[in-house]
C-alpha cells in the first residue's frame, strides 16, 4: 500500500511521520528546504506535559532532557507586588528542579479579517475548554488558590531548532526501520486525488510525482496544501506583537518563570515575561502595541537594560545572544479535511496570544490524526473515523481561539468580559492559566461530544476523568511484569486498564491468573482493534475492578464497572467508526455506519 505523504518537515510534520512509523505506517515527508533548521536561540517552544510526553515517546527523550528545561515555579507580578506564585511538580509527581518557558509564532498578513465560524466550533460563544468545559461566569478563576500551588506539572521549555533536530535524529534511528523517507528541496506545486489515493507533484532539483494513500499538509501558516485545496483561512491579523531577546544573566528567580504586568519603570510597557533556559540563559518577551513603530536594535537594548535594572536594582552583567520581533495572528481554516487530504498545525490554525501555544496544538493535531490514519491504512478507511479528526480538533482549537478573543479586551485594556471575570486578580489568574496549561486558555482539550463516543450502557460508570478528557498519568503494570507510566504506553493501540488495588504487593504469578484477569485478557484479545491490557493500583474516582478504555492519544473512551466483554467490544468498535454517535450527538445506525 502507498505511504502517507506529509508535506512539511517542521516539528509537526516530523512528529506525524514518527507517530505513523510507531504504528507500522510508512510515510514520505516532502521538505522544501535542504534539511537544516535555522539556528535561532530566541525561538523557543513551551510543551505542556501531554505534548512533552508525546514527543518523548517519539524517540526524543534524551534530547529533551539535555536541551529542555522545566520551570520550578511561576511568579506573577503586577507593578511591584507578587500576586501569584505556583510551585510545580514534575511529570512523575516530584518537585521540578529545572527551568523553562517561551513560545514563538509567526503568521501571514494575508487574510480577510473574517471571524471564526462559531457554529462549526460546536460550543456556545461563551463556552471555553478545560475544567469540564464550563462557561465563563461571574468571579470565575483558577481551580487553585493563592500562594504556593502544589500538584501542577511543569511545562517543558526547549529551543525549537533543538526539537526539530531531535525529531530528525529519531527519524534516522534504527527503530523506525526505514518507515520514514524525507525528501529535501522538494516544493509542492500540485496535487490530485482519486478514489484510491493522492498524487502530489514537487519541483526542485528534480521534478517528481509522489503517490500516497493520504496526504497531510503540515507546511505552516502559508500552507501550499491549504491553497491547493481551496480552503479559506479567515481570522484576525496582528492580535499581539512582541519583542524578544535571549540572553545570559543572573536574575533574582533562578528556575522560575516570571510574568510582570505593568512594570513600574519607564519603557517597561504593559507586560514583560522572563523564562529561564539552560546554562544561565533567559528568554525575555515584551508586549508591544499591536501596530506600533519598528523596534530598532538600539531601542531593544534599551528595553533590556531598563528591565534588568528594574529587576536587579542595577544592570547586571549580561550576554545578549539573539533578538527578534514577532507578530501573532489568530486564524482557523474552514475545513481540515478534503477527501484524502488533511491539514495540521499552523496550516490549520494560528494562535499564540495570552500564553496559548500554537506548537502544542499542532502536536495534539498530530497525535489525534496519526492513530486514525493508521487504522485507515491497515484496516481500510472509515469516513466516521477520519471525519472525527476535524470534528474533535477543529472544535477544540476554535474554543481556544474564542476564549482568547473573549479575554483579550479585558486583559489588554478593559471592557468585554469585565462583568464576567471580576477584578484584576481574576485577570492575572486567567492569564497565568494560559501560560501554565490550565483553564480556558491552556488546558488540554476534552472531546466530550466526539463522533467516536460509544453508546450508553448500564455498565458504564463515572470516574475522576470525564469521558473524552485526557487520562491521568498513573503508574501501570503489564501482565509480563513491566512497570511504567500510563502516558508511556500510548500511541500504538487502545489501552484497557484494570483498577486492582494491592497488585503492587502481590506476586505477579498470582494476580495475573486470578480474579477477573483471565476473563479480561480474553476480552482484550477479542477486540476489533489492537489493544494492550494494563493494571493500576488506583485511578482517581475509580472503584476496585473498574475497567478503563483509553484511546491511543490518551483520551478516555469509557469506564466500566467490572469486566464487560460485550460493552468493551462495542466501545472499541465505536473508536474505529462503528456504532456510536455522529457529529451532532445522534446515535449512528449500525446498518449505515461505515465499518471496515
Amino acid at each position: 500500500m502507498d505511504p502517507v505523504i506529509v508535506v512539511g518537515a517542521g516539528p509537526v510534520g516530523l512528529a506525524l511521520a514518527l507517530a505513523l512509523a510507531a504504528q507500522d505506517v510508512p510515510s514520505v515527508v516532502l521538505d522544501e528546504t535542504a534539511g537544516a533548521d535555522e539556528y535561532r536561540p530566541a525561538r523557543t517552544a513551551v510543551l505542556r506535559p501531554d505534548t512533552a510526553a508525546f514527543v518523548e515517546r517519539l524517540g526524543c527523550a534524551e534530547t529533551l532532557r539535555e536541551e529542555g528545561t522545566r520551570w520550578s515555579g511561576w511568579r506573577s507580578m503586577r507593578r511591584r507586588q507578587v500576586v501569584r506564585h505556583v510551585a510545580f511538580a514534575d511529570a512523575r509527581g516530584g518537585v521540578s528542579g529545572g527551568e523553562a518557558g517561551g513560545a514563538d509564532g509567526r503568521g501571514p498578513d494575508d487574510g480577510s479579517g473574517e471571524g471564526y465560524d462559531e457554529r462549526r466550533g460546536g460550543t456556545t460563544a461563551r463556552e471555553a475548554p478545560g475544567r469540564g468545559g464550563q462557561q465563563l461566569g461571574p468571579g470565575d478563576g483558577p481551580a487553585y488558590g493563592p500562594g504556593d500551588e502544589p500538584g501542577v506539572e511543569s511545562p517543558l521549555h526547549v529551543p525549537q531548532h533543538a526539537l526539530t533536530l531531535a525529531l530528525r535524529q529519531a527519524v534516522a534511528a534504527p527503530q523506525t526501520r526505514g518507515l520514514v523517507q524525507i525528501v529535501g528541496d522538494s516544493r509542492l506545486d500540485a496535487l490530485d486525488q482519486d478514489a484510491s489515493g493522492v498524487s502530489a507533484h514537487t519541483r526542485g532539483p528534480r521534478s517528481a510525482w509522489w503517490r500516497g494513500s493520504h496526504l497531510v499538509g503540515c507546511d505552516g501558516a502559508r500552507s501550499t496544501v491549504r491553497k491547493l485545496l481551496g480552503i479559506r483561512f479567515p481570522g484576525r491579523t496582528a492580535v499581539e506583537r512582541h519583542a524578544v531577546a535571549m540572553l545570559r544573566a543572573e536574575l533574582p528567580w533562578p528556575g522560575e518563570a516570571v510574568l510582570h504586568r505593568q512594570p513600574p519603570w519607564r519603557g517597561g510597557g504593559d507586560e514583560v515575561t522572563a523564562r529561564p533556559l539552560p546554562a544561565g540563559g533567559w528568554r525575555l518577551d515584551w508586549l508591544l502595541p499591536p501596530r506600533g513603530d519598528l523596534v530598532t536594535p538600539e531601542a531593544l537594548v534599551g528595553r533590556i537594560r531598563e528591565t534588568l535594572a528594574g529587576w536587579c536594582a542595577e544592570v547586571p552583567p549580561y550576554d545578549l545572544v539573539d533578538t527578534g520581533v514577532y507578530t501573532l495572528h489568530h486564524r482557523l481554516a474552514r475545513s481540515w479535511r478534503v477527501d484524502r487530504a488533511f491539514l495540521a498545525g499552523d496550516a490549520a490554525h494560528l494562535l499564540g496570544a495570552l500564553g496559548t501555544q500554537g506548537l502544542d496544538e499542532g502536536l495534539r493535531d498530530t497525535e489525534n490524526l496519526a492513530w486514525k490514519l493508521a487504522a485507515a491504512w491497515h484496516d481500510g478507511p472509515s469516513e466516521v473515523l477520519l471525519d472525527s479528526y476535524e470534528a474533535e480538533r477543529r472544535t477544540a482549537v476554535a474554543a481556544r481561539l474564542r476564549a482568547a478573543d473573549q479575554s483579550l479586551p479585558v486583559l489588554r485594556g478593559g471592557g468585554g468580559l469585565r462583568t464576567y471575570l471580576g477584578g484584576s486578580r481574576q485577570h492575572d489568574a486567567l492569564l497565568t492559566d494560559g501560560h501554565l496549561g490550565l483553564g480556558p486558555l491552556g488546558a488540554p482539550p476534552s472531546y466530550v461530544h466526539s463522533p467516536l463516543a460509544p453508546l450508553g450502557a448500564e455498565a458504564r460508570v463515572e470516574v475522576g476523568t470525564e469521558a473524552g478528557a485526557p487520562v491521568d498519568d498513573v503508574p501501570v503494570t503489564s501482565p509480563d511484569g513491566a512497570t511504567g507510566r500510563l502516558r508511556d504506553r500510548l500511541g500504538r493501540g487502545v489501552l484497557v486498564v484494570l483498577v486492582a488495588p494491592g497488585t503492587g504487593v502481590w506476586d505477579r504469578r498470582h494476580w495475573v491468573s486470578a480474579g477477573v484477569m483471565p476473563r479480561l485478557a480474553e476480552a482484550v484479545r477479542a477486540l476489533p482493534v489492537r489493544g494492550e491490557l494494563l493494571v493500576t493500583e488506583a485511578y482517581p474516582g475509580a472503584a476496585a475492578h473498574t475497567v478503563l478504555l483509553v484511546r491511543p492519544d490518551g483520551h478516555l473512551a469509557a469506564a466500566f464497572a467490572g469486566v464487560r466483554p460485550a460493552e468493551l467490544r462495542a466501545a472499541a468498535e465505536a473508536l474505529r467508526g462503528g456504532p456510536g454517535r455522529d457529529a451532532d450527538g445522534e446515535v449512528r445506525d449500525e446498518e449505515t455506519a461505515d465499518v471496515h
